[in-house]
């Protein structure tokens, strides 16, 4: 993953959009989600970030974050935490695991950096309780779930 800083500017040169362009956009999507998921035992979707332009060759960085993961009932070993393109039934762009055990609660964030297809683009996040049982993952207004997409730069 080389990145070509901006390195040659020199007083008196001009501005030019390829050197605009060389920086990150910043946040280009973002979703939340303030309602609770009550108790699960499948996969489940949690956030959907609103629709974004993708551009070939640039590096994004998506996080999506749980504020409060909690167990139900049975033996859930761990909850994976997906990012996911499109819908809950996309292509796993990103998988990470918080662990967690019987009365016990967590928060937990899955973060991806790649490129992505030119072209409109949703990202969504999803949790999966594993080892058989429910979990909830819970939300509020004082503690939202999110997924963020921010653009890096060229790749």
């Amino acid at each position: 993953m080389a990145i070509a800083p901006n390195t040659t500017f020199v007083a008196g040169n001009v501005y030019t959009a390829a050197q605009a362009n060389a920086y990150g956009f910043g946040i280009v999507a973002l979703g939340t989600s303030t309602t609770s998921s009550g108790a699960v035992s499948v996969e489940t979707l949690s956030v959907t970030s609103n629709s974004f332009t993708a551009i070939a060759n640039r590096y994004y960085k998506i996080s999506y974050f749980e504020p409060a993961l909690l167990f139900n009932a049975g033996s859930v070993l761990y909850i994976d935490l997906n990012i996911r393109i499109t819908n809950i039934a996309g292509a796993i762009q990103q998988a990470a695991s918080v662990k967690i055990s019987s009365a016990d609660r967590g928060s937990g964030i899955s973060t991806v950096i790649k490129t992505l297809s030119a072209g409109a683009t949703v990202m969504v996040g999803t949790f999966t309780p594993a080892g058989g049982g429910t979990a909830t993952a819970f939300h509020s207004a004082a503690t939202p779930a999110y997924i963020v997409v921010e653009d890096l730069g060229p790749s």
